[in-house]
């Protein structure tokens, strides 16, 4: 059974599109709209598209009026309020395109958006360069031998140990205002992670180095 959203928010558009197939629900904000339109993704293929309307334009989307969601408190972001559409269903599994790119405060918001639903969903994202989500206190990732390894501290983490890195950590401590685990790289096929407190961001890179 399929139990994955895909959603597509108002960053950089994605440079090729998943196998839709593999969704049974299909989403995305206002401000996306307008670049799965101009790079011909199957818009009849979309369940909802929600926002406040301010990217609204052109006259062709009437077609899909039927499938707008008006949300116009301007007290959160068009992501997180696609995020509470989609709570109300029973899905758990959310990836995210046009997450990054763009303004980068907008990126910042979104981390932070998905940050609060990190308890809810298993949120990934997925851009030109990497993909990236929250990791609990346990966790490893496979097939990954030499692709670039990045961690986040949201904002510190404690007593984090890991293995397959390059540069490896024992009991060690991350922090945004002086020490993050940016730019590593697997020297194994499998990474795996394990930290005491704090929350965490990975971010695996597409690409062999």
């Amino acid at each position: 059974m399929k139990d994955k959203v895909l959603l597509f928010i108002n960053g950089d558009p994605p440079k090729s599109f998943p196998n839709i197939e593999e969704y049974r629900l299909i989403a995305c904000t206002d401000g996306a709209f307008h670049y799965l339109k101009n790079l011909n993704f199957p818009l009849d293929k979309l369940d909802f598209i929600s926002g406040d309307f301010d990217s609204h334009s052109g006259s062709d989307e009437n077609i899909y009026e039927d499938k707008f969601i008006y949300t116009p408190d301007q007290d959160k972001t068009d992501f997180q309020k696609a995020l509470e559409i989609i709570a109300e269903k029973d899905f758990k599994k959310v990836d995210v395109f046009g997450g990054s790119g763009g303004e980068q405060d907008h990126f910042l918001g979104n981390l932070t958006v998905a940050f609060g639903f990190k308890d809810q969903f298993d949120i990934k994202f997925y851009d030109e360069f990497s993909e990236y989500y929250f990791i609990p206190k346990q966790f490893a990732v496979t097939g990954v031998k030499d692709k670039m390894i990045s961690l986040y501290p949201f904002p510190a983490v404690e007593n984090i140990t890991t293995k397959g890195l390059n540069w490896a950590l024992t009991n060690g401590n991350l922090d945004i205002t002086s020490r993050i685990g940016t730019r590593n790289f697997a020297v194994e096929d499998e990474v795996s992670i394990q930290y005491e407190t704090g929350d965490l961001l990975i971010f695996v890179g597409k690409n062999y180095l």
